[in-house]
This record gives C-alpha cells, sequence and structure tokens, in this order.
C-alpha cells in the first residue's frame, strides 16, 4: 500500500508503449468506477439525502461554517457559499483525484506489468472466425430455446397432474 501511494505523486508513465490498449481500458474501468461514486455523492448532496445523521459530509460542513464564521462573523451569505462550496467543489476536487488514481494505477510497475502480461497472451489467442462465432450461436440458441420448451412441457404436465389430483 505505501508503495502505490508512492506511486500516486509520481508523474512519469512506466513502460508506456507497452500493452496500451488493455492499459488504456483498465483505466477507463477504475475511472468510470470511480466517477459513479462521485456522482452519487454529487447527487446525495445536490439533494441533501443523508446515509446516517451526523455523517463526514455534515461535520465537513460545520467545521468550514465553524471557519468561516469565525473568521469573517456570522453572515448568511458567507454560511450559503460555504455550502455551495462543500456541494459542488467536494465532487470537482474528486473528479480529478478519481482520474489521477485511474491513470496511475495502470503505471504501477506491479500492475502495469500483469496488464502487459495480459495483453501479450491476448495477441497469442487464436480468435474463431465469424463463421465459427456464428455456427456457435446458433447452437446455443437452439439448445436455450429447446430447454425452454422442454421445461414448459414439464410445467405443463405437472400442472396438469396436480389438478386433477385436486392438489391445486
Amino acid at each position: 500500500m505505501r508503495e502505490f501511494l508512492r506511486e500516486l505523486f509520481r508523474t512519469e508513465l512506466y513502460k508506456p508503449n507497452q500493452g496500451r490498449i488493455v492499459r488504456q481500458l483498465t483505466a477507463l474501468g477504475i475511472a468510470v468506477l470511480l466517477l459513479a461514486g462521485v456522482y452519487q455523492l454529487f447527487e446525495s448532496l445536490r439533494f441533501g439525502l443523508r446515509a446516517f445523521p451526523g455523517d463526514w459530509i455534515e461535520w465537513l460542513n460545520g467545521w468550514l461554517l465553524y471557519v468561516g464564521v469565525g473568521a469573517i462573523g456570522r453572515n448568511p451569505t458567507v454560511e450559503t457559499w460555504i455550502r455551495e462550496l462543500t456541494r459542488y467543489g467536494l465532487p470537482l476536487i474528486l473528479v480529478f483525484l478519481s482520474l489521477w488514481i485511474a491513470y496511475r494505477a495502470v503505471n504501477y510497475p506491479r500492475f502495469a506489468d500483469f496488464l502487459i502480461a495480459v495483453e501479450a497472451e491476448l495477441h497469442k489467442v487464436s480468435w474463431p472466425t465469424t463463421a465459427e462465432v456464428y455456427r456457435s450461436s446458433i447452437v446455443v440458441l437452439i439448445t436455450i430455446f429447446g430447454l425452454a420448451f422442454v421445461l414448459y412441457a414439464f410445467d405443463l404436465f405437472w400442472r396438469v397432474m396436480f389438478r386433477w389430483l385436486n392438489i391445486l
């Protein structure tokens, strides 16, 4: 963990020309997950929803208000400004932080070496032709519909049987 935290403060790329596609897609996936969390935070701040009373957002708001009121005095405009700063500023900071973490994660040497190896293995795989994929898909679809028909027939049989026996 300490290594990764140290890695967050670096800017250079690790083996920039190797495993580019897998690393870019992995960074995109990490960024999407982190940004989804930031979006949820933004929505909860926007509508004032709280997971539980006394959560850390309330604490941050209160602390900023305490500092603002202590420095300027009680002023509704300043209090509104501080609430808006928390509502929009915190998610904005977290967006940039999330993007930076996604960028640095794929340049973390251990993880980058793993992703480079993954891309190398992807190039070794013999991918099926379009005709093979088509034939395989037809087999899967026929099997699925066949099983659906058999299960429906069993269901119909047992329904008739249980009604005849006055169970249903």
